[in-house]
């Protein structure tokens, strides 16, 4: 799809292994209950505020900072615990060998926690094959948290991987994210494997359920 000089962009939830089957379910039900705890609200409204402030913001920590003051650092430590979580994680691992393939420089860039990407590449042996790893610990601008579909966080991490937006290629499979790559500049690849069911949108540039069809 692109030469040696591009610099791929790797969601990892639902785009390299099937978080939906294996972490998904925990880490909301535990956002409800710690949302539960900490705001004082019953199961039905803690589970609608998580809802909106992930639409309205891209991620529900956002709106639990803004509005309630959370601490980033207790809400995901607490959130993403997830006993078992190895014995659930599943990728495709003849699919997963294609990252090995792939022309150009490859980096991680993710919404999870530090703690919690290191447990999933354990189990899928893939993180010898990305130059840099970016959790969201590290898209911290100006002492607030800008993760995906922050373009500030964008542009940022384009400059300090010393290349311009159009030499990157953001591969996700949340629209949101991909919409605000583009406005950059940046090439989107919007990944279908693990959410099959969603309906096909405008606004990216390829549509892949596959590793593999990047190399072609």
């Amino acid at each position: 799809m692109r030469g040696p000089g591009t610099v791929w962009l790797f969601d990892l939830d639902d785009t390299l292994h099937d978080a939906s089957y294996a972490s998904m379910p925990g880490i909301h039900q535990a956002m409800g209950a710690y949302i539960q705890q900490h705001l004082g609200l019953t199961h039905e409204q803690s589970n609608a505020l998580r809802r909106r402030y992930w639409h309205r913001y891209g991620a529900t920590l956002l709106g639990l900072i803004r509005h309630h003051g959370v601490d980033a650092g207790h809400f995901l430590h607490e959130t993403h615990q997830l006993p078992g979580l190895e014995a659930r994680v599943r990728g495709h691992r003849h699919d997963l060998a294609a990252l090995q393939r792939l022309r150009g420089r490859k980096v991680l860039l993710t919404n999870a926690p530090a703690a919690y990407t290191a447990r999933v590449l354990g189990v899928l042996g893939i993180a010898r094959w990305f130059q840099q790893i970016v959790t969201i610990e590290d898209m911290h601008m100006f002492g607030q948290l800008r993760p995906k579909p922050d373009a500030r966080m964008l542009r940022r991490l384009a400059a300090r991987l010393r290349v311009h937006p159009a030499q990157c290629v953001l591969v996700e499979d949340t629209l949101a994210h991909l919409k605000a790559a583009r406005r950059l500049g940046m090439g989107t690849v919007w990944m279908r494997r693990f959410r099959p069911g969603l309906r096909p949108a405008a606004g990216v540039d390829r549509r892949v359920g596959a590793l593999r069809q990047l190399l072609r």
